[in-house]
């Protein structure tokens, strides 16, 4: 489609774009972290007492949450690269909106699924988002980028949670309502503060719909050999970190009793570790060590953390186990996340970013349809401890992989200057 560029996309004040950038990012993480220690307790109120199937429901309206987003990703990708990402930004936050208020409402578990189906086919912010980054930032700065970004992210972690704890003794769907609430902020704060990333000449000329297929927009990029290792090993350590995410709050309940309040405690914590990571040790370890072994030490503590919920699901259901299983996959997950976003986006042209934003998402999206289901029928069906056995072997595939990728000499660099396509 074009060429590699090295310099961003002007803006008429860079400082206002990065300011408006971390302020939507932390609102954006908040709002779609408060709901989650309260989304099994909800839930459960639409199910017998007693159901063994708990783990099975969440995984479901998961699922199909990560299926529309995994159908819309890559057009609304696209869309950003032809049209700007302020119109996606904002187009995704009102989905947001309507599909949580949809969700709190609820009556019926039909209901939560028409909810998440609709925040779902809407869910284009994070990866517009991304896209802004890259317009902004230089290709040798993106994985320092990437990683403040991934601060801001904690900070989201850290407050959101715990709100939805705290909010969820009041009411069990007042969490839900919060989202909501938040998902305004985000549109409006959009529609008047926020200025366009993506300057005129590094717009898409066309936007053909036969293109952005989601199976399309994931086999193109896989077939590019910059891209190919890196989307892999994305993968390998995105199924491990999505089985945690969806079931850790049913294995909380099941293992050692806790509430949706000490269960938001504990994520809350995990996104102290998370500033901690990515807006202090990352920062420290790239310049000093580079991506490879930042990303080799983040996926061997992600090995570690799936490790110690394996023991706690099977013979040692202890909460210090727990905290430290969870503990131990939040910080190690943020080593590998920045770094590898850096690499990836630096691999492609200016004008195809939001299509690469878009193909991660679709791939994320992918692995999230399957991937809470699978851990929901496995841990129902087989044994608490097996998405967490699997989890640990997908984590040292991926480590395999990853030491034997061969990765660009300088950071933010693509491995070769011809032209790319997507």
């Amino acid at each position: 489609m074009s060429t590699n560029s090295t310099s961003p996309a002007p803006v008429q004040s860079p400082r206002r774009a990065w300011v408006m950038l971390v302020v939507l990012t932390m609102l954006s993480v908040i709002g779609m972290t408060i709901v989650l220690p309260v989304m099994p307790f909800i839930v459960q109120q639409y199910l017998p007492a007693g159901d063994p199937n708990l783990a099975i429901w969440v995984g479901v309206l998961e699922g199909v949450n990560a299926l529309c987003a995994f159908l819309a990703a890559p057009f609304l990708g696209g869309l950003s690269d032809r049209v700007g990402r302020r119109p996606v930004i904002i187009i995704a936050s009102f989905g947001a909106v309507l599909g949580y208020l949809i969700f709190g409402f609820g009556g019926a578990l039909w209901i939560l699924l028409l909810g998440r189906i609709i925040q779902g086919l809407t869910a284009g912010d994070l990866p517009a988002l991304f896209a802004y980054t890259a317009d902004i930032t230089p290709p040798k700065d993106r994985a320092k980028r990437f990683g403040l970004l991934g601060a801001l992210n904690g900070i989201g972690f850290m407050i959101g949670p715990a709100l939805g704890g705290l909010l969820s003794a009041i009411d069990i769907r007042l969490p839900v309502f919060a989202t909501a609430a938040v998902a305004l902020i985000v549109a409006i704060l959009s529609i008047f503060l926020l200025p366009e990333s993506l300057a005129p000449e590094n717009r898409s000329a066309t936007l053909k719909l036969e293109e952005l297929h989601p199976v399309k927009v994931i086999s193109d990029a896989f077939r590019r050999p910059a891209l190919r290792g890196l989307l892999i090993v994305f993968a390998l350590l995105t199924i491990p970190f999505t089985f945690f995410s969806n079931n850790f709050s049913v294995l909380a309940i099941d293992a050692v009793g806790w509430n949706a309040t000490q269960i938001g405690l504990l994520v809350a914590v995990i996104g102290v570790l998370d500033i901690a990571v990515q807006g202090g040790l990352l920062a420290f370890l790239l310049p000093r060590i580079g991506e490879r072994r930042t990303i080799i030490i983040g996926i061997v503590g992600q090995a570690v953390g799936c490790a110690a919920l394996l023991l706690l699901a099977s013979v040692l259901a202890q909460p210090w186990l727990l905290i430290a299983g969870v503990l131990m996959l939040g910080a190690s997950q943020g080593l590998t996340q920045a770094p590898l976003d850096g690499l990836v986006s630096s691999s492609v042209g200016d004008d195809e970013q939001g299509r690469v934003a878009g193909a991660l998402q679709a791939i994320m999206s992918a692995i999230q349809m399957f991937a809470p289901l699978a851990a929901g029928l496995m841990y129902s069906g087989i044994a608490h401890a097996a998405p967490y056995a699997l989890g640990v072997l997908l984590v040292i595939a991926g480590a395999v992989l990853f030491a034997r990728l061969r990765l660009p000499k300088r950071v933010g660099e693509p491995a070769a200057a011809e032209s790319v396509q997507l």
